[in-house]
């Protein structure tokens, strides 16, 4: 079955596309952390009381979710290797491309883990993937109440640097991305989007066809 996704994807790949499982995983996540942080926001600026601790409920929940696909999508990666494109071959950009997405990761995984680990420190109500399916707290109930909030504390800072982090690699990916399409007309971006107008391995309609190989010399 993995040699099947994989020669699926590599059609995909041979056109410097992402496959289409590998594009519903990057825009579901963006619009979830665009969620969580307009959500974040609103969240600190509703009064202490039942609606908060819903709107607090919510965002946990989500970011559950986010934890899940983060998993999900880093398997398909070690899968399923995205294609070659013109951001590959930039030297010291690639490699900072390549530090972004690291970044990304930390911060996909430690704001839900971190989120977690505050809820189960507060031993709030239980949670549930996407509001669906039921998920643990973390083993902090045997733990004294010092410690919990200990863990509590740490757990805050973490979130908050993370926030902070993620915010700050937002406009720096999108900027990226959209210098690599407009100004260096580079495939980036077009690799990321669905494509309507041909299948997969058809040659775009800027793409030069291959020229014919040289006849060699008479005694050469």
């Amino acid at each position: 079955m993995i040699e099947a996704l994989q020669a699926w994807a590599a059609r995909y790949a041979d056109d410097r596309r992402y496959s289409p499982v590998g594009q519903i995983f990057h825009w579901v996540m963006a619009a979830l952390i665009l969620f969580q942080l307009g959500w974040g926001w609103r969240m600190s600026r509703i009064p202490a009381g039942g609606d908060k601790l819903e709107a607090f409920r919510i965002h946990a929940e989500i970011g559950l979710l986010m934890l899940v696909l983060a998993a999900m999508r880093m398997l398909w990666r070690l899968v399923i290797p995205g294609p070659i494109n013109d951001a590959d071959r930039l030297g010291w950009q690639t490699m900072a491309a390549y530090v972004t997405h690291v970044l990304f990761y930390l911060c996909f995984f430690g704001l839900p883990l971190s989120g977690w680990a505050m809820w189960s420190a507060v031993e709030g109500e239980p949670l549930r993937i996407a509001g669906i399916i039921p998920f643990p707290y973390m083993p902090f109930e045997t733990l004294a109440p010092a410690l919990q909030w200990w863990i509590l504390d740490w757990a805050e800072g973490i979130h908050a640097l993370l926030v902070i982090l993620l915010v700050a690699m937002i406009p720096v990916h999108v900027g990226a991305a959209l210098k690599h399409h407009f100004w260096d007309r580079h495939d980036v971006l077009r690799g990321m989007l669905p494509d309507l107008e041909r299948e997969p391995g058809e040659d775009p309609p800027h793409k030069p066809k291959p020229r014919a190989p040289r006849k060699a010399k008479a005694g050469g």
